[in-house]
């Protein structure tokens, strides 16, 4: 079976070169994420920086850590669903040639070994190509990760000849795994029923396709029901993710039907003509080839879309929370000098501090603040303590540090602006979304430093007049602003994973167009042999292929549309109104990238396709 698995390979490497790419892939992500997370695990920092700069440096490793975490799982997981998908099409594909093997005397336990042969091979191919890339993948991806400010300038991944081990075991072992269901649905493969090509032979939705589509569309369901009952934004922001997966799983899934259905919708505006016919009727009959082409998209704009907006969504709710939070009006750089148009002015001084708690040393920021003033500009309560004792060595814990276990009424050793002073916590308030603030101070304790003052002003002042008097910002804007700013870390992130996600959609859907076109040759030449020109038949490969793309982004929508449900009802219960953010942008980049590789991919295979005399290759089957 090895060496019919080796002429398999070499003779339709068409049909297994994307997956050969999503390994290859796969294998070079893995193996230099792995290779920077191993380098920022074991740091090696130059001497003579300041335990401010250490322990900043120290947090950018951690999160880089993190995404590349991220990004090596969501690697694995696209990895396995290409091959998946790529050896479902060939065992459909294939199927008079396994009937065949099948009518000679091949086993079913034969025909799975020889589909694991293949899956075996192309892993080995695909890592051999991999590790190259992974060399590459580490300076590209050490590059990225400086530019992004989330390493120093400094930074170097030495060799890891563990993360080459990891990788290779991801690339065969992501290989097997992705053909597991295509061989043993292969081993079902009846010779008769193939050879005689019936239609339940080229049935599309196998047991185990139905039992995981609607297993995943109830998951959903139960998910989305959650979210809107619980009526919370962390849960909300935590199902929304939950959602994105299962949601894209279950449309890719039930992609067969799904995109049938959705493609009634545009398949009324394909009228008119001969060519608008002929793509209308394969969109709506080509349902294997349909769905292959736009499960990748439903997975891409699932998962991409619904990221993006919960991310977009939590930088909004931060805005949102401190504008309600604020009372005052303005928000003013520097001190502001009292006026009879002003009711409260209430500054705040930022400065340097070191705080040791627990046996380790947190490198922060307090804000210098009298409690009197800051109280009438705030909403927010302490939940613990009293602001009223923020006076003399005293500290407040702030909403940043709220969960790290702090205790009222301890003693903290403590530097301020290069000062040790002992400070005694008298209140502690509570979380917010915004992790910003940290630690509160009283104002003496803080006599330089980055000021700002907000302004609350008198019962019939004229706020327009008296903010131009100031200069400075709206509250609204302020707070806006706030969101930007964890917006900006957030985006840092995303660029990464986006990245990433769009070059495996990519491969895809390549791979699924290519597939095609080897099985369409015939289809092709038969409508040359019936009247159709070579431009026109390319012509309805490309209007099939684009109307496939809007049908796999609407429907990816859907599963963002999902995801954001539990999001708005959260921030509707908390804030009293819906906070969503809906990328425009990112969806209209997905949407015209996705035309134009799909558009050029389609149009290319057609023409190539259609390169020989229609009438030979009527003349005998392939």
């Amino acid at each position: 079976m090895l060496r019919i698995s080796v002429g398999a390979l070499r003779d339709r490497w068409q049909l297994f070169a994307g997956a050969v790419v999503a390994v290859a892939l796969g294998v070079g992500l893995v193996q230099s994420a792995l290779q920077v997370m191993a380098a920022t695990d074991r740091p090696v920092l130059p001497a003579g920086l300041s335990g401010a700069e250490r322990a900043h440096i120290r947090d950018g490793y951690a999160g880089v850590a993190t995404l590349l975490g991220m990004a090596v799982m969501l690697a694995v997981f696209l990895t396995v669903f290409i091959v998946s998908t790529t050896f479902g099409f060939t065992v459909a594909q294939r199927r008079r040639e396994l009937a065949l093997l099948r009518l000679v005397g091949a086993q079913r336990g034969s025909l799975r070994l020889m589909l694991l042969g293949e899956a075996l091979l192309l892993g080995l191919l695909g890592t051999a190509a991999g590790i190259p890339l992974g060399v590459l993948g580490t300076l590209a991806q050490s590059k990225l990760l400086v530019s992004l400010g989330m390493l120093p300038p400094w930074f170097r991944a030495p060799w890891d000849s563990g993360a080459l081990s990891a990788a290779a075991v991801v690339g065969v072992s992501t290989a097997l795994v992705g053909v597991f269901a295509a061989a043993w649905r292969a081993s079902r493969i009846s010779a008769l029923e193939a050879l005689a090509e019936l239609p339940a032979g080229q049935q599309v939705m196998t047991g185990w396709r139905w039992f995981w589509g609607l297993s995943a569309v109830a998951v959903t369901i139960l998910f989305v029901v959650v979210g809107q009952a619980s009526r919370d934004l962390v849960a909300g922001l935590m199902i929304a993710l939950l959602v994105m997966v299962s949601g894209s799983v279950a449309l890719s899934q039930l992609s067969p039907i799904a995109v049938p259905l959705a493609g009634r919708l545009p398949a009324l505006a394909l009228r008119g003509s001969l060519v608008a016919d002929l793509a209308r009727a394969n969109v709506l009959h080509a349902v294997r080839r349909s769905a292959a082409t736009a499960a990748p998209l439903i997975v891409l704009v699932g998962l991409l879309l619904g990221l993006w907006g919960t991310f977009g969504s939590l930088a909004k709710a931060v805005g949102e929370e401190q504008r309600q939070l604020v009372t005052a009006d303005l928000v003013v750089s520097g001190m502001v000098a009292p006026a009879a148009d002003i009711a409260v002015a209430s500054p705040q001084t930022s400065v340097p501090i070191t705080v040791r708690h627990n046996r380790s040393t947190v490198y922060s920021e307090a804000i210098g603040i009298d409690p009197a003033a800051w109280q009438r500009t705030h909403k927010l309560l302490p939940r613990k303590g009293s602001l009223d004792r923020l006076t003399g060595a005293t500290i407040a814990i702030g909403p940043g540090m709220s969960a790290e276990g702090y205790q009222l009424n301890s003693v903290l050793a403590a530097t301020i602006d290069g000062r040790a002073v002992e400070l005694k916590v008298v209140a502690i308030l509570p979380e917010t979304l915004d992790v910003g603030d940290n630690f509160f101070v009283p104002r003496a304790l803080t006599p330089t430093g980055r000021t700002e003052t907000l302004v609350k002003f008198a019962d019939g002042a004229d706020l327009t007049a008296a903010a131009h008097r100031l200069g400075g910002r709206t509250v609204a804007d302020w707070a806006q602003s706030r969101g930007e700013t964890q917006q900006r870390g957030n985006t840092a992130i995303f660029a990464v994973l986006m990245g990433l996600a769009g070059v495996y959609a990519a491969v895809a859907v390549v791979n699924a167009i290519v597939m095609a076109a080897v099985e369409r040759r015939r289809e092709f030449a038969l409508a040359r042999m019936a009247g159709l020109t070579k431009a026109q038949v390319v012509l309805v490969a490309l209007v099939e292929s684009l109307t496939v793309v809007l049908i796999g982004v609407l429907l990816g929508c859907i599963v963002a549309a999902a995801a954001l449900a539990g999001v708005a009802t959260g921030t509707a219960s908390t804030y009293g109104v819906v906070v969503v953010a809906i990328p425009w942008r990112l969806l209209a980049l997905i949407l015209g990238g996705s035309l134009v590789v799909v558009g050029a991919t389609a149009a290319g295979t057609a023409w190539v396709a259609t390169k020989s005399p229609p009438i030979s290759l009527l003349g005998g089957r392939e």
